[in-house]
């Protein structure tokens, strides 16, 4: 017996596609030494991503630019860095958004 796969082509507009601000759970998280944290933003801004210890003290800037509209990846490697809780937060436009994670040793 064969087996067929058909495949249909399907043109959607970009105005269908709605982008909104977001910020995304990192991942993996706990994490030891790296981790993945993904943002979207729905037009072109001034983008920042920083992380904090506990006490509120930057650690690291990760991102701090400007952006076009979309999705964006972005890795935070601090392997020098002690284990515990941080806090990474977004500042994009009028949106501001922060997220736990923790750092593993």
């Amino acid at each position: 017996m064969q087996e067929y796969c058909k495949r249909t082509a399907v043109h959607v507009p970009e105005a269908e596609f709605k982008i909104s601000y977001t910020l995304s759970q990192n991942y993996p998280n706990p994490f030891n030494p790296t981790t993945r944290i993904e943002y979207s933003i729905p037009a072109t801004c001034l983008v920042s991503v920083k992380v904090y210890d506990m006490s509120g003290r930057e650690v690291a800037t990760l991102v701090n630019e400007k952006k076009l509209k979309g999705h964006y990846s972005t890795v935070f490697n601090r392997s020098k860095l002690s284990g515990g809780t941080y806090f990474y937060r977004i500042h994009a436009g009028d949106f501001a958004e922060t997220k736990k994670f923790v750092l593993i040793k």
